[in-house]
């Protein structure tokens, strides 16, 4: 005899006019699901967990709504009670409102005097650090070994007598030559003044085409006067991020002369880095990079819309939160236009939305490429899916800014930074940009870190946080146990705070984030 179940026992229908819900368990044949008007509606074949069943029988071409929002049109008829997925729904022409500033409500800012605090590292330029490293820079592909090198040197042990100094770390990359990349150099430039960076040393081989002293020139990194920066002399103030030292390996005499170069420059840095200590400083001073990687049906459900609300609760304390990964808003770019504080702001973010349409169009692949094999596994059927879950991220406060991949961010409230939908690029850019602490969310269990700014990771079902809890900072996946996204986000910015005073998130314990670090090398290689 047939299961007869209530449809809210034991799948999610987001919005009224959803004509799909998500599975919270297996669905098979022997059901019977109850719907809201009294109707029942046979289990037409096996669905997996965090898959859409059909809540009505639809044609081809026939519009598929979640969130309330087109994700996708039938590219079959789909009988009631049946699978939808990728074989039977696929991506196509909208026509959205982007009606800039429609939505826009104006943020009731917290008092500065009742704004919450975290234990940060004051920064002589007014912002603040959640980290106090000395980064060892490479210019160039070519010095990354000597660079690892140099960081390696400062075990634990050798770090002991500076406790205000969170460690030295390597920044390296494959690029630096023969092209000129001011992409990369933005990302080099916003590593040196990070305000988790108490001191750099930029490190090259001497004949890039990434010159450490242009970079320190054109991007105003040294706010000394004496030429060759970098020099004993120059009279800097080396526990701020301005002045680099520079290091080149041709003109030291090759590797293992410029590692104990290197090094001797290091212990030069570690007593005035250490001299910073942490002191209260207002949550405003945070900027928070949103981001996520395995996504799966739940992310938009759970772990994402939890996000949301950590993002508007820091935006009302006068912080930041940058947005990013232009794919992964396609088709729900019209939900931040409507946000815009300007036209000139919506406009803009319109703007990146078509470099990529015109980007995929020239690669020969579609924009609905960037759902990958994990998020089909986990539920997501189309880019359209798979965007609008992502943007629940940026909450719902006006978006402010809009700024190109790494450019430093400026404004204050919600932003958005123009990335690639991969995780480790979209991450460095916003770090490069002035991020420093990192909200991403997962579902099938991304173990992705980042440095200099530490990352959270935010689980979005419980299944997966159990299997990977060594990984997972939070799991939002209590909110499909009778928690509140309320709960989950109080206990996610209770976590924020403790992390930026100092506390390891489980990524940066476990030790990831140097090889994770990857500047976007738009224009390649000649």
């Amino acid at each position: 005899m047939n299961q007869l179940i209530p449809l809210q026992d034991v799948a999610v229908r987001l919005h009224s006019q959803d004509n799909v819900a998500i599975a919270k368990v297996e669905l098979h044949g022997e059901m019977v699901l109850s719907l809201d008007t009294g109707a029942q509606m046979p289990v037409g074949e096996t669905i997996p967990p965090g898959h859409k069943i059909a809540l009505q029988s639809l044609g081809m071409g026939d519009e598929v709504r979640r969130y309330g929002q087109l994700i996708g049109f039938a590219t079959t008829s789909i009988a009631r009670g049946t699978h939808v997925h990728i074989h039977n729904l696929g991506i196509g022409n909208l026509a959205h409102d982007y009606a800039f500033g429609a939505d826009v409500r104006a943020v009731q800012f917290v008092p500065e005097g009742e704004r919450r605090t975290f234990m940060g590292y004051p920064r002589v330029d007014g912002r603040v650090g959640t980290r106090n490293f000395i980064a060892v820079i490479a210019t160039v592909n070519c010095s990354a070994h000597t660079v690892r090198e140099i960081a390696r040197h400062f075990t634990p042990e050798r770090l002991a007598a500076y406790p205000n100094v969170d460690g030295v770390i390597a920044l390296t990359h494959t690029s630096g030559c023969p092209l000129r990349d001011d992409t990369l150099e933005r990302v080099l430039a916003g590593m040196v003044r990070h305000p988790n960076v108490g001191g750099a040393l930029l490190v090259g081989l001497g004949c890039e085409t990434n010159q450490a002293g242009m970079l320190v020139a054109e991007y105003g990194l040294c706010d000394c006067v004496v030429e060759n920066c970098g020099h004993s002399d120059c009279g800097r103030n080396l526990a701020f991020p301005h002045c680099p030292t520079t290091l080149v390996i041709q003109d030291l005499g090759g590797i293992r002369k410029t590692v104990a170069a290197g090094i001797a420059a290091v212990e030069a840095l570690l007593p005035q880095v250490n001299a910073v200590a942490r002191a209260p400083q207002p949550l405003s001073e945070l900027m928070l990079a949103l981001q996520c990687g395995g996504s799966d049906a739940w992310s938009g459900v759970t772990a994402n819309p939890a996000v949301g609300l950590v993002s508007d609760a820091v935006v009302r304390q006068g912080g930041t939160v940058v947005l990013a990964e232009t794919p992964e808003i396609h088709g729900a770019e019209h939900l931040l236009t409507r946000r815009a504080v300007s036209p000139e702001v919506g406009q803009k973010l319109l703007a990146q939305v078509a470099w990529w349409e015109a980007y995929a169009a020239r690669m020969g692949v579609s924009l609905d490429n960037n759902r990958s094999v994990g998020n089909a596994a986990g539920g997501l059927s189309t880019i359209y899916e798979k965007s609008l879950g992502a943007i629940a991220k940026g909450g719902s406060t006006p978006l402010m800014g809009v700024y190109g991949y790494a450019e430093p961010v400026t404004a204050r409230g919600l932003t958005f930074m123009n990335t690639p939908g991969y995780d480790t690029i979209g991450v460095t850019g916003q770090m490069a940009g002035g991020c420093n602490l990192v909200l991403f969310t997962t579902g099938r269990g991304s173990v992705v870190g980042s440095i200099p700014a530490p990352t959270i990771k935010i689980c979005s079902n419980a299944i997966t946080y159990a299997r990977m809890e060594e990984d997972m900072d939070v799991n939002a996946g209590r909110v499909l146990e009778g928690a509140t996204l309320e709960e989950v986000a109080d206990e996610l910015l209770d976590l924020v705070i403790a992390v930026a005073s100092g506390r390891p998130s489980k990524s940066e314990a476990l030790g990831t984030g140097e090889a994770e670090f990857a500047p976007w090398s738009v224009r390649g290689v000649l």
